[in-house]
């Protein structure tokens, strides 16, 4: 087992393209031909958690968190994220983050949060944009069938609850090979028709490689003409923060009360109460003052997040309550999806979860 192999599975749930721009996700430290003796999963990345893959012979450390979030111009050892890249290195231990990308995911951190609160009707809160292309091309009528199947195969031609979508109508092309083509149909140097299939489908953009793949091995034509535009449509199946409700709905106090305990806050700071019941909820694991006015519009009774400052509680204006539960205990949750995801698909290697509380944040 290699690096690559786990990391390809933990891809096919959060691929790195949709990671938002600021962020650095994939591997940080190591290399993906590297076989993998165990992988360790972390919140964070730090030099004990280093230490405690060492001590259980994990050359792997899976990570929600990327240790290395800017440049790093220097290795000195002079602060603990340079502390944590020279132990991994010395110890050939590697180390994978994904971060924004695992935040995007519809079954993600917020789908964990949704669960561990027993939300349903989940939905994403702010669906991600530019996530959706859409590729035409044009087969020989006889060959339309076998090209657009190969597409629909490499993962082209979803949307929502459908598959093998995709747009169909007959016309005919013209071509004339010069000296040093040689086409599959016609002869080299004459002018040629042929009746074709014009064929439009959409995919999402990880997909790809995969699916121009799948074009040019099936496609009969030695050079194949084909467009790709992205589009403006929203993608409902990616994106930050989800929406869900409960089964019933309950009042202010007991949900927050509810809150605290299902997530071990140690404390919840929040915006007025407005003496309504809570039916709707909204969710966003870590920062997500950003997110406020997108809850609000959604017609959540709750919106539940981290690292809210001062001025960004008014920003409630009597149109919901804002939770606060702490940046943490927000996204505590995450390493478990994680190794209940890695370990499903290889039940007979060591995932491990870490022991280690990585919370910087400490209460008295």
């Amino acid at each position: 087992m290699k690096i690559k192999d786990i990391t390809t599975c933990i891809e096919e749930i959060a691929p790195l393209n949709y990671a938002e721009d600021f962020d650095n996700v994939g591997l940080l430290v190591g290399n993906y031909s590297t076989e993998v003796t165990g992988v360790l999963v972390t919140l964070d990345t730090l030099e004990n958690v280093v230490d405690e893959a060492i001590a259980i012979n994990c050359n792997l450390i899976v990570s929600f968190h990327p240790i290395i979030f800017s440049g790093l111009k220097k290795l000195n050892g002079k602060n603990y994220v340079e502390r944590v890249v020279i132990k991994a290195i010395k110890n050939d231990i590697a180390i994978y983050a994904m971060h924004t990308a695992l935040d995007n995911s519809i079954i993600g951190v917020n789908a964990k949060i949704c669960e561990i609160l027993g939300l349903k009707n989940q939905k994403i809160l702010i669906p991600q944009k530019n996530t959706i292309k859409k590729l035409t091309t044009y087969a020989p009528n006889n060959h339309a069938e076998e090209v657009r199947l190969a597409l629909f195969n490499a993962g082209a031609g979803t949307i929502g609850n459908y598959e093998n979508c995709s747009f169909n109508t007959e016309g005919f092309g013209t071509y004339k090979g010069n000296k040093n083509s040689n086409p599959t149909i016609g002869q080299k140097g004459e002018f040629h028709s042929e009746k074709e299939t014009f064929i439009s489908v959409i995919y999402e953009k990880h997909k790809e490689k995969n699916i121009l793949s799948a074009l040019f091995s099936n496609h009969p034509y030695e050079e194949v003409a084909y467009d790709i535009v992205s589009l403006d449509n929203l993608n409902q199946e990616i994106g930050l923060g989800m929406i869900g409700e409960l089964k019933e709905e309950i009042d202010e106090l007991s949900f927050l009360q509810l809150l605290k305990n299902t997530m071990n806050a140690q404390g919840i700071r929040h915006s007025k109460l407005l003496h309504k019941p809570i039916k709707k909820v909204a969710v966003l694991g870590g920062s997500g003052s950003f997110a406020i006015d997108n809850a609000k519009k959604m017609g959540a009774d709750i919106y539940i997040t981290a690292d809210i400052k001062y001025h960004e509680f008014y920003k409630a204006e009597n149109e919901l309550i804002i939770a606060d539960i702490g940046h943490y205990e927000s996204e505590q949750f995450t390493k478990n999806l994680l190794v209940e995801i890695l370990t499903k698909k290889f039940p007979n290697f060591a995932i491990i979860l870490s022991k280690k509380n990585t919370n910087p944040i400490y209460y008295l």
